[in-house]
């Protein structure tokens, strides 16, 4: 359900973006790396979380971390991940392939600038084994993101498998 969404959404916003499936899972930054052959800083990953009563997307660098105090600075409340059981419920889409296209319900998507130190970014396509490469700017653009500066950049040796 989740990828057929997806790829309903780029048949209608952006055609020439062709989804990627692998046959190697890709649920984390580390596998999405292998699954596409890209460094992990590059896999855009998409957090859901609570923050007070709402539910926002916040899509970032795959070796970027959350930083609470910037998040609550910037959306007023303190965040928390959503649950397994809610990230299916609220996005349509499993964990480990949670992204920001062809969501069950609209949700407010905010990228962080941590994925303009790149050109193009590999972020999940609905499924644990599939992918999009797409320029940051095009993402936010199809999503209708706003910018935020929520993460702390760390380097790809710190990012555990």
């Amino acid at each position: 359900m989740s990828l057929a969404s997806v790829r309903a959404f780029f048949a209608e916003k952006a055609p020439e973006i062709s989804v990627i499936e692998s046959t190697q899972s890709s649920a984390t930054v580390v596998l999405a790396a292998e699954a596409y052959g890209a460094e992990p800083a590059r896999i855009a990953k998409t957090l859901s979380l609570w923050v007070g009563d709402r539910v926002v997307l916040i899509v970032a660098s795959g070796t970027a971390r959350m930083d609470n105090k910037k998040v609550k600075a910037a959306f007023g409340g303190k965040p928390k991940m959503l649950g397994l059981d809610e990230v299916a419920e609220i996005t349509g889409h499993e964990v480990g392939g949670v992204c920001p296209f062809g969501l069950k319900t609209p949700l407010p998507v905010y990228c962080d600038v941590s994925l303009k130190a790149f050109d193009v970014v590999v972020p999940a396509a609905g499924s644990t084994h599939s992918a999009v490469r797409i320029t940051p700017d095009r993402m936010a653009e199809l999503t209708a993101a706003e910018w935020v500066d929520v993460c702390e950049v760390r380097s790809q040796a710190d990012v555990s498998p």
